[in-house]
């Protein structure tokens, strides 16, 4: 039988600056006490090999710094006959965002396999293929599942959660890891959760932060001459969070505001100027579905 228990695989805790990680951390561990941890590596190519030399089962699972994983999530056996693939795969499932309700694979949990690791040139490591500069997910082995056992927790802090909505503004823009010459020629989905990404948030804490940094890393894909590579360099976006984006929210709430007349004006897509109010956020929310990946 060509199945993997998630109980008899490792598990590791991969973290870089997340203000809430330590606190995350602890809660991994008592679901899952035989959890490793990778903290600080710069690079998601460098910081995931970092990962694989640590771990003594050849599949091993990773969980992404700002997440809390269900219990359920041990009783899970993956079934690769079912999925039609081999265990050289990378299986990921859906992540869920607290900030916003989205659920697709963006922080979700992933096993991945030791060769595929070593193997692969992904972000920094990219060597200039624009395909895998700011992603893992477009390699053929990489294997997407709909359910979901983990919520990313983004908005600890004002500046986690600019980031993380800088971050989805970005790659959301991309076709295959590509700037596309039109948003509306990226795939239907990653279109809609931009949209949303955009617009819905401003009823959790921090949340307009998250709305203020997906515009802006918007904007400053389709709108600006900026390289959009950068968004993989967590060191830069502090920076940038420091010298543009550290603001009262109140200030920032302008800011949203006004980025979203500009990308309503120049983009012509349906974000409203004004985010949508706590009460809206929420029945947003309240009412979502997500939609199945679908190719």
């Amino acid at each position: 039988m060509n199945k993997l228990a998630i109980a008899d695989t490792d598990i590791v805790y991969l973290s870089f600056d997340e203000p809430n990680a330590e606190e995350n951390y602890s809660d991994l561990l008592s679901k899952f006490p035989w959890a490793k941890r990778v903290h600080g590596v710069e690079g998601s190519d460098a910081a995931h090999k970092a990962c694989a030399d640590i771990v003594e089962t050849n599949n091993f699972v990773t969980v992404d710094g700002d997440n809390k994983v269900s219990p359920r999530f041990f009783d899970q056996i993956v079934d690769f006959d079912k999925l039609n693939i081999d265990k050289s795969y990378v299986v990921s499932w859906c992540g869920k965002i607290h900030v916003n309700g989205l659920m697709y694979g963006n922080g979700g949990l992933k096993l991945w396999n030791k060769d595929f690791v070593y193997n692969m040139r992904t972000h920094e490591a990219s060597e200039g293929d624009e395909k895998y500069s700011v992603e893992f997910c477009f390699d053929p082995k990489y294997f997407q599942l709909n359910e979901n056992f983990s919520v990313s927790y983004t908005n600890a802090t004002p500046w986690q959660a600019w980031r993380a909505g800088f971050r989805e503004g970005v790659k959301m823009c991309l076709d295959s890891g590509v700037k596309v010459s039109n948003i509306k020629e990226i795939w239907w989905q990653n279109y809609h959760r931009l949209l949303v990404w955009c617009n819905i948030g401003h009823h959790t804490t921090n949340g307009i932060y998250s709305i203020l940094g997906a515009r802006a890393g918007l904007y400053k894909t389709m709108c600006d001459k900026w390289n959009y590579e950068l968004v993989r360099d967590f060191r830069y976006l502090n920076k940038l969070f420091d010298d543009e984006y550290n603001l009262t929210i109140s200030k920032a709430y302008e800011m949203s505001v006004d980025l979203g007349s500009k990308i309503y004006n120049e983009l012509d897509i349906p974000v409203s100027p004004e985010p949508l109010s706590e009460l809206q956020s929420k029945f947003f929310k309240e009412v979502y579905i997500n939609t199945k990946r679908v190719l």
